[in-house]
């Protein structure tokens, strides 16, 4: 598998509040791990969430008995649901700090991956596609008939998210299964990216680029090329023998 991640601070805040990792080698029963989270909450605490979130995420896993990938992710977002909770408890400055996640590993041809608030998971082969659902009030517009998809992407409420890490007591995450086919690419992101690009500008900036860290590089500069109005957090991964080509 070929991974390459970043993060960028964008052209309007001044701390960067986004959180990414990869990793090919193992952990616990996963042979890879992928992880995107975008933090929110005060001067530190939104960096602090996202950070905090994927390293207890990683210590979970690394002790976990389960043997299940969607039970795994499952039962370990709970558990990372608690501590940033008993974080924000404990830290007067920490109070109120929350974060998004997306997790996801590939065990042969099958991604598994686990999604809470409205950073993304793409897949991209021929097109386009987001397997992940956002949590954000917006979207819920969008399933009840409330709005069209197409005025969801410029909604003036599009930033308020119906589900995250550390917020309430208890938090459910969607978690998916995927037969990944070969070609397939995987693009993991904040609303940084998401907000500030097109999925279809996405899709033409991945295939256009010669290698997955040009690809990834390039999708930074686009968004910020386009306002930057907020943090921008990049994972991009291709599994088995495929690369990214012109």
């Amino acid at each position: 598998m070929k991974q390459y991640a970043m993060t960028d601070v964008g052209r309007k805040r001044e701390i960067n509040q986004d959180y990414v990792f990869v990793t090919d080698q193992p952990l616990g029963p996963f042979p890879n791990l992928l992880a995107v989270a975008d933090g929110m909450g005060g001067h530190k605490a939104g960096d602090f969430a996202s950070k905090y979130a994927i390293s207890v995420f990683k210590k979970e896993l690394a002790g976990t008995k389960l043997s299940s990938p969607e039970e795994i992710l499952r039962q370990i977002v709970i558990v990372v649901n608690r501590k940033v909770m008993e974080a924000s408890k404990e830290d007067i400055k920490l109070e109120g700090m929350g974060t998004t996640l997306v997790a996801a590993t590939i065990i042969g041809n099958t991604l598994y991956f686990a999604n809470v608030g409205d950073s993304r998971l793409y897949i991209i082969n021929d097109k386009i596609i987001q397997l992940s659902k956002d949590h954000s009030l917006v979207e819920e517009m969008v399933r009840l008939g409330g709005i069209k998809a197409e005025e969801a992407k410029h909604h003036p409420d599009k930033n308020i998210i119906t589900r995250a890490i550390g917020v309430k007591e208890d938090v459910e995450a969607d978690v998916y299964e995927y037969q990944l086919k070969p070609g397939d690419t995987i693009l993991m992101c904040t609303d940084g990216l998401s907000n500030m690009i097109e999925d279809e500008d996405m899709f033409d900036i991945v295939k256009g680029s010669r290698d997955i860290t040009e690809a990834v590089h390039m999708l930074v500069e686009k968004a910020n090329s386009n306002g930057g109005r907020d943090n921008i957090g990049v994972v991009m991964a291709i599994p088995l023998a495929n690369e990214v080509k012109r």
